[in-house]
């Protein structure tokens, strides 16, 4: 039995005329009636009594029309889950996410083969907006503690390492203290700066800042070719660091920032807790 004989009778059934049912189904009159005959074959019983005045539901019709409505909607739901399967996933990003993203990822694939996935590098404030636009779906970010019309779930912790030129006085220290940095210059990303002076001040520090730098990359070279300049990166951009002119040396004592994933009120149910899942520390453990 095929849906479409199925389909064709439920709209004979609602027109009781087989040529409006025809141009409802944007097909030739014949077909239905072929369409009709053949499930009424396969059923055993007449399910329309036809005249050449008027067509009506039998009583076998009456009773297959509830249960040909039932299955036709059931079919509809099938395919709207097999599209919500295939969906894209818009998530917001920004450098020095590259292994986190990869471990997320692979985390909500394992839980859904079929979705595709979108990264948008933006800086946070447009990120945090695109979100809240509808053009992002999550997006990842650190030290944001309340949007407003938007849901932040605390995610991931990482902790801060001061960079600096390979000769500063500090580069071969295993640890530093911010203190032994106060007269340097700090250089943080523009699109970072209000983040990470937070988090400073959060453990009651308040470095002498300079000058806004533009990406993590030019804050890198910036910081090589400045002795007495600093920045500071939480561990999973110090792991993306390819430089040989820097080193990243460990804060004493530690300070650490919070990751988040920030969603759209609407979606902070079970989409949001998968995403939490997937980026925590532990998603792969």
């Amino acid at each position: 039995m095929e849906l479409r004989a199925l389909r064709y009778f439920v709209t004979v059934a609602d027109e009781l005329h087989f040529g409006r049912a025809a141009e409802r189904l944007h097909i030739a009159q014949p077909a239905v009636s072929q369409q009709i005959a053949r499930l009424e074959r396969e059923l055993g019983v007449r399910l329309l009594d036809r005249s050449p005045r008027r067509v009506r539901l039998t009583a076998a019709g009456r009773r297959v029309l509830d249960a040909a409505r039932t299955t036709l909607a059931a079919a509809n739901q099938v395919q709207l889950a097999a599209q919500q399967v295939m969906t894209t996933v818009r998530i917001g990003t920004a450098a020095g996410m590259t292994a986190r993203l990869e471990r997320g990822i692979d985390a909500l694939r394992a839980r859904a083969p079929e979705f595709d996935v979108v990264l948008v590098d933006l800086p946070v404030e447009v990120r945090l907006n695109a979100l809240r636009q509808g053009e992002l779906d999550l997006a990842l970010t650190r030290g944001t503690r309340s949007v407003p019309g938007l849901t932040v779930l605390p995610t991931w912790t990482e902790h801060l390492f001061a960079v600096v030129s390979k000769h500063h006085p500090a580069a071969q220290r295993t640890t530093v203290g911010l203190a032994d940095l106060a007269g340097d210059t700090l250089r943080v990303p523009a699109h970072e700066h209000d983040t990470v002076v937070a988090a400073l001040r959060d453990a009651g520090l308040h470095p002498r800042a300079g000058r806004p730098t533009g990406t993590l990359q030019d804050t890198i070279v910036e910081v090589g070719s400045e002795p007495r300049s600093w920045t500071v990166l939480p561990a999973d951009q110090v792991a993306e660091i390819r430089s040989s002119r820097v080193r990243a040396i460990p804060l004493e004592p530690a300070i650490t920032i919070t990751g988040c994933i920030v969603v759209g009120a609407e979606n902070a149910g079970n989409a949001a807790e998968c995403a939490v899942a997937a980026f925590r520390d532990d998603a792969t453990g």
